[in-house]
């Protein structure tokens, strides 16, 4: 029998994070809750988890502290929960490897859904697709692994998957929307600029310009697409 999937939820407001946590384990999950930064980043260092429900206002260390931090060995789901409505808030949670964000204030049903999309995401490589290159660029969709000029490029596994899906289909141009149904879920409801934000970042470790790109190309009006080599 397949193990729950293992849930943390790091938020001050404890209330908040009983709530959820109450709601999470009736959907099934392994759920441990934390409640400040420090806690957080010392229980990532030692624990596995497939998906970290991550506030952005912690005490002693804030979320994105502890988001950074945990990308240097981990590529678990993160949800990024935020109490502030300016973008540049939800932008720079994403930017430093949050796979999403939720603003609050939000329902536990939403989390709950948010939490079973991203678990539902297929981790195979496409049928009859194994590695694909591009100049430079190579995306290996069996092993998940892309390199760049013969190095490796590390990427997290939404924008692994965001890359994989336009590589797979290197002529097609997609809209946001199509790249959420791919690569969220048909279901996800949100703000679909989240795309943009995670392609801005595997340009950047690219070394992709977009004004003059060589991989990814925005095409105006629909979404992006990969540069016809």
């Amino acid at each position: 029998m397949e193990s729950a999937a293992r849930i943390l939820i790091v938020d001050d407001e404890r209330d908040l994070a009983a709530l959820l946590r109450t709601y999470l384990e009736r959907a099934g999950y392994q759920v441990t809750t934390l409640h400040t930064g420090p806690e957080a980043r010392g229980y990532l260092r030692d624990t596995a988890c497939d998906v970290v429900i991550l506030d952005l206002g912690l005490p002693g260390l804030d979320g994105l502290e502890v988001c950074r931090d945990l990308r240097t060995h981990s590529d678990c789901y993160v949800l990024m929960l935020t109490a502030r409505t300016d973008e540049i808030d939800r932008i720079v949670g994403l930017s430093v490897g949050a796979d999403d964000y939720i603003t609050k204030p939000f329902s536990p049903r939403e989390v709950v859904a948010r939490v079973q999309a991203v678990l539902r995401r297929p981790r195979n490589p496409a049928p009859g697709l194994d590695a694909v290159t591009f100049g430079a660029l190579a995306v290996n969709h069996a092993a998940r692994r892309v390199t760049l000029a013969g190095a490796p490029v590390d990427l997290t596994r939404t924008e692994f998957d965001i890359l994989a899906t336009l590589t797979a289909s290197p002529h097609l141009a997609f809209s946001r929307r199509r790249l959420i149904d791919e690569v969220w879920d048909t279901d996800w409801v949100g703000d679909e600029h989240v795309v943009d934000v995670h392609v801005a970042r595997i340009r950047r470790k690219l070394g992709d310009d977009p004004a003059a790109p060589t991989y990814i190309d925005t095409v105006r009006g629909v979404g992006y697409r990969m540069v016809a080599s």
